[in-house]
């Protein structure tokens, strides 16, 4: 007792860290009629008593909250945190903007951030409080354009189970893209409490028409009690007697339809090289003063709603007077899913006349799904001034009038003719006949050389993008491989596995023309089998993608085990790169 007091005196003499209150939702989505978990956490603040929460749009506030303490050490201070969990039970469907949170503290006020959350249509598996498991496939969009990628959602469902399987998904006509990691939660549905498991995705069509996206599918064993009142009286089994009765299910969702609308051909903008969304665009440059030849750094920003990983920046026609080298990028994503946030290029472009005055507007082009039309956002011209580069010849230097007025030498100044010519020094060879003149003479040629040919191939990437990308694809996956090495080494099984998931989708994609952002298992059957791939090379892919998959689950810990699939990765690709584009 006098130990515990010791340190709760401790605990109350060390200072805390900033005060905070933060609420979160479990999930952003939910149908009627199922409930999701509201966290409220205070850091730093003393909040022993559950707040009360004042009624909520949409919501019906179920009486049962949970409690939970936090204590950690960090740099000597010491970090208190009170959670409480709240259970909502969705009433109404429609878009709810939970609002912010707020607690009086010590004269101050904390404030929580709003939270938008989506009440969805009550299904038929929700009605079903009786279903032991069920799965559920959660689509919001019944409309969509090809190429548009849209989130979709699997709900697994048990209330007592092991041995459970990740969902399959059935999606003839579309690519599914792999999310991020599943989250584990749990809901009430009606009166009955169940295990959820919420895996994330992306969805793109591939053809126009209407198709069903679905059904998922899911196996797992179920844990049923067992009718033997002496078992419920022992729940440690001790008189032998097991307590649950194991029995294999299957549960499958109901395929949903999407209505998928092929893209306008009329009236398409020259630059719109296949991006869906909505986007703003901005471009800076520095330097704006420069020479002939000289490099100018452009950086661009696209930012908005839509398949971040996908955009490349369009051929620019009013550029014609400017060198353009391959862009770099950088994607700054806001969601899970990199359907919103923004992407950075930095470009670098040369000058090739004195004459121009700016550098020409950006131009980029999408197709808004929403307004259901083509939209190309311009930026402003950035002033330039370019100077030649051609440099004036040095004036010969001028006499001066002391140089001028100069007396002559005198006589004794006068080198006289020697009279032994044996005893006058050799001359010295004419630089026409040194090797090393001749030599010299060739380097201007060489490097214009150099520089004529480096151009004309800048200018044949630009006219053939399928080359361009072979060769920045090519570029990627040779880093990526000194990637997996060094991950392998360090022991960093989720890094190792998503740069190998990444290098497949680069070369899948390259090989396809299709966006890296599309490519998943599904496509391997699906289109690379009509390309004349072998048997071998197609269960070689489907053995990585199935390792990536698990590796979610149950990743490798050794250097050795995540070394051993970097060669099999290696000959996978090799084979890709022999199947013709």
């Amino acid at each position: 007792m006098r130990v515990l007091l010791a340190v709760l005196l401790l605990l109350s003499a060390l200072p805390l860290r900033a005060q905070s209150l933060t609420a979160t939702v479990d999930r952003n989505s939910v149908p009627v009629g199922e409930s999701l978990t509201l966290t409220l956490t205070f850091d730093g603040v003393n909040a022993t008593a559950a707040p009360t929460l004042l009624p909520l749009p949409n919501f019906t506030i179920l009486p049962s909250v949970s409690q939970r303490n936090e204590i950690s050490f960090s740099n000597g201070q010491q970090s208190m945190r009170f959670i409480y969990d709240y259970q909502l039970q969705a009433a109404k469907e429609g878009d709810v903007v939970i609002p912010p949170f707020q607690a009086s503290i010590g004269g101050g006020v904390l404030s929580s951030q709003p939270i938008a959350v989506k009440v969805l249509p009550a299904s038929a598996a929700a009605a079903a409080q009786t279903n032991l498991a069920f799965v559920k496939l959660v689509v919001g969009r019944s409309e969509a354009f090809v190429g548009e990628p849209f989130p979709v959602e699997m709900h697994l469902y048990w209330q007592n189970a092991k041995d459970v399987r990740i969902p399959q998904l059935s999606a003839d006509g579309f690519s599914v893209g792999q999310g991020p990691k599943p989250t584990q939660t749990r809901t009430q549905v009606g009166n009955v409490v169940y295990n959820l498991v919420i895996f994330k995705m992306t969805a793109t069509a591939a053809r126009a028409g209407q198709l069903k996206l679905g059904p998922a599918e899911s196996s797992l064993t179920l844990l049923l009690p067992v009718n033997n009142p002496q078992a419920r009286r022992d729940p440690f089994g001790f008189f032998g007697g097991a307590q649950y009765q194991e029995r294999p299910a299957n549960i499958v969702s109901e395929a949903l339809s999407v209505r998928v609308l092929p893209l306008p051909k009329e009236n398409v903008p020259d630059t719109f090289n296949g991006v869906i969304g909505n986007f703003q665009v901005s471009m800076t440059a520095a330097p704006t003063s420069v020479g002939v030849g000289d490099p100018i750094t452009l950086r661009i920003q696209i930012a908005g709603r839509g398949p971040l990983e996908s955009i490349t920046l369009p051929a620019q026609p009013d550029w014609r007077d400017f060198n353009s080298y391959p862009a770099t990028a950088k994607v700054e994503s806001n969601d899970e899913l990199g359907l919103s946030g923004v992407k950075n290029f930095e470009q670098v472009i040369v000058p090739q006349n004195h004459e121009l005055k700016s550098i020409p507007p950006f131009r980029f082009t999408y197709f808004d799904s929403q307004a259901k039309a083509y939209v190309t956002r311009t930026t402003p011209a950035i002033p330039l001034a370019v100077k030649a580069s051609a440099t004036a010849a040095t004036p010969l230097p001028s006499l001066s009038n002391n140089t001028a007025n100069a007396s002559a030498p005198r006589a004794d100044d006068i080198i006289h003719i020697r009279p032994r010519l044996e005893m006058a020094g050799a001359a010295a060879p004419v630089l026409l006949q040194q090797r090393w003149f001749l030599w010299l003479q060739g380097v201007p040629v060489a490097l214009w050389l150099t520089l004529l040919l480096r151009r004309k191939r800048n200018e044949s990437l630009a006219k053939n993008p399928r080359l361009r990308r072979q060769r920045e694809v090519a570029q990627r996956i040779r880093d990526g491989l000194r990637d997996l090495r060094t991950h392998a080494e360090a022991r960093k099984s989720d890094e190792f596995f998503a740069t190998l998931f990444r290098l497949l989708q680069e070369q899948i994609g390259e090989r396809l023309d299709l966006p890296a952002s599309a490519i998943t298992e599904s496509v391997v059957d699906e289109r690379l089998r009509s390309r004349g791939a072998r048997d071998e090379t197609l269960r070689s892919l489907h053995e990585l993608f199935q390792t990536c998959n698990l590796a979610r689950y149950a990743p490798l810990q050794s250097s050795q085990e995540l070394s051993a699939l970097i060669p099999k990765l290696e000959s996978a690709l090799k084979e890709l790169r022999e199947i013709k584009a």
